[in-house]
């Protein structure tokens, strides 16, 4: 058995991978539609969406499978990461050096055939694959190929819509927490600053009654008005807290 390397970007892919919050998710219904359609149009009994974590690959979706997830090492899926842009095609494992003593061959599920083709980001990073089993040898129409490959990139799709919606939750809640913030703050300096208010326009009050010098008469109306303005806009700040 041959475990297929690390792609030479893993580190990045793995981030990648980790970025679309996937792993040990539940099942969704969207994706258990594409793998049974998959299987449908290409008449085999398994067929799979899996991910390639660090030392495990996990089924986002899988039909007539029983794990949830198996070793990495034994993973074709693992092999077929490594050309992002093809699809990986094993006619019978028994005949191929790399999988005929793999476990998944010789025990269950007993691959004989599969075919995956590479789930792949916009940043071309490979997150897994969607790919079909069969029990005995196989080979696919160039239809069957097509459509597997149009189905893999409705999973991608809705990898992206997944990713956009959780985003976008994400900046929602953000600003949620800026406003109420906001509020808090406009509450505080309304708080503190609204009882130094009267004392002032009492104080310049005083200064006007006390026959000032001409010179100083513009500026002290200029801070009553100041001080009028300065109250009337802590009650607005007030009015939208409220």
């Amino acid at each position: 058995m041959t475990s297929a390397p690390l792609p030479p970007n893993e580190s990045d892919r793995l981030k990648a991978l980790k970025d679309y919050h996937l792993l040990d998710t539940l099942p969704e219904d969207v994706y258990n539609d594409i793998t049974r359609l998959a299987s449908e149009i290409c008449r085999t009994p398994i067929s799979v969406i899996s991910l390639i974590d660090k030392d495990r690959q996990w089924f986002k979706s899988k039909q007539r499978l029983k794990s949830d997830e198996t070793p990495r090492e034994y993973s074709f899926c693992a092999h077929a990461i490594l050309n992002p842009d093809e699809i990986f095609v094993v006619p019978d494992a028994r005949l191929d050096d790399r999988f005929s003593d793999n476990p998944m061959t010789t025990g269950y599920p007993n691959i004989v055939f599969y075919a995956g083709v590479p789930l792949v980001n916009p940043d071309g990073y490979p997150l897994g694959t969607l790919c079909i089993i069969d029990n005995r040898p196989r080979t696919l129409t160039d239809n069957q190929l097509l459509s597997l490959q149009a189905l893999a990139k409705l999973v991608n799709t809705h990898f992206e819509l997944r990713k956009a919606k959780m985003e976008l939750e994400n900046t929602k809640n953000q600003l949620n927490v800026v406003e109420r913030t906001i509020g808090t703050s406009k509450d505080i300096v309304a708080a503190d600053v609204q009882p130094l208010i009267p004392l002032m326009l009492n104080r310049i009050e005083a200064l006007i009654n006390t026959n000032p010098r001409p010179d100083q008469v513009p500026h002290l109306t200029s801070l009553r008005e100041v001080g009028y303005s300065l109250e009337k806009a802590l009650q607005d700040l007030k009015t939208t807290s409220a």
